[in-house]
């Protein structure tokens, strides 16, 4: 996939999943990897800085499979931020349709 593509679409999918519940790093890497190709080293310099942003706060949790695990939970200003990428998502989404149907012959 064209990584323009995905770096537009990562913010977005952070978000969206931190919306639904804390996660830990590690494991909003493996989401994200379920539906799109990533590496592992494309999501945590995006967490830094969307914790700098204050879309996010961060705490500890002990884990039964390893080391202590830092879990991110979605501030209210990182939920109104993710409510407006994905009103822009819907917006920019709806026009490449709109374009895609309008200049491909469909045959």
């Amino acid at each position: 996939m064209n990584i323009q593509f995905k770096k537009g679409a990562l913010e977005l999918c952070v978000l969206a999943l931190l919306d639904k519940k804390d996660r830990y790093g590690y494991e909003l890497v493996q989401k994200i990897s379920d539906q799109i190709a990533i590496s592992e080293g494309s999501v945590y310099p995006l967490l830094r800085r969307l914790m700098k942003e204050q879309y996010f706060t961060t705490y500890l949790q002990e884990s039964t499979e390893g080391p202590t695990r830092k879990y991110y939970q979605l501030t209210n200003k990182g939920r109104e931020h993710l409510h407006e990428l994905m009103e822009e998502w819907q917006h920019f989404t709806n026009g490449v349709n709109e374009i895609i149907k309008e200049g491909v012959k469909h045959e």
